[in-house]
């Protein structure tokens, strides 16, 4: 890895910086669950599902994604639905829910690899930024206490404010480049999700790096990314 190459660094959260991607897995799984208790007649949810349809993506989108699998059909609703609604958004707020619950009872620890790598990158003036689609992005990268090494964050309350499209279209991580003032050819994704790599590929970015937390590493390759890693200590 010559990061000589390189003036800044684009930053998935879930899985690459912070486990929180098993937090996500426990809660979709959970939600998920509960929702096709009532449908015995439909496929139960697997944790291959959470890679096919939700992993990476925004929250109703990988609500609405499970459910086409499954041939069911819910009305949209509103991001202010109850969680006890039966609509895409209501799910996807329940869904929330029960991640919040663990992030509140549990913390959440970085990965040690990744805190070497974020420093080893402020030493070398590597400029960084988060792109998460994930709406939780700050609260979880605040509790582990990562918020002041990123110059720009894109998160999904970002993307929504913004009106920016969601992984696997390119468009979060252009944005953070441009709000860095760096050429994308000159910028490193780092992503453990397919929707990532897809995103970065599709972005013209100079490096794309797959984390493989589960994903896979062929797989990560087959949906762009350049360079696959089980820990960012690698890219030292």
């Amino acid at each position: 890895m010559e990061w000589n190459d390189y003036d800044a660094a684009l930053f998935d959260l879930d899985g690459v910086i912070t486990p929180t991607a098993e937090v996500h897995r426990q809660a979709w799984a959970r939600m998920f669950t509960d929702f096709l208790a009532d449908r015995p007649d439909v496929a139960p949810y697997t944790e291959d599902d959470y890679f096919a349809h939700v992993d990476g993506k925004p929250r109703y989108e990988g609500v609405a994604s499970f459910l086409a699998s499954r041939g069911i059909e819910l009305p949209h609703g509103d991001p202010g639905d109850d969680p006890t609604r039966e609509t895409v958004c209501g799910l996807g707020n329940r869904k929330n829910d029960y991640f919040r619950d663990v992030l509140d009872s549990d913390g959440v620890e970085p990965y040690p690899g990744s805190v070497a790598l974020l420093d080893h990158l402020a030493r070398r003036g590597v400029r960084l930024a988060l792109v998460s689609s994930s709406r939780n992005a700050m609260p979880v990268v605040e509790a582990a206490g990562l918020a002041d090494r990123f110059e720009v964050v894109v998160d999904g309350v970002v993307a929504a404010r913004d009106g920016i499209a969601g992984k696997p279209e390119p468009d979060t991580y252009v944005a953070a480049a441009e709000r860095l003032g760096v050429p994308t050819a000159k910028a490193v994704v780092l992503e453990d999700a397919v929707s990532g790599v897809q995103a970065g590929a599709a972005g013209g970015f100079g490096l794309v790096i797959g984390v493989d937390r589960g994903a896979g590493a062929d797989v990560l390759r087959e949906h762009g990314a350049d360079l696959v890693v089980s820990d960012l200590a690698e890219l030292i």
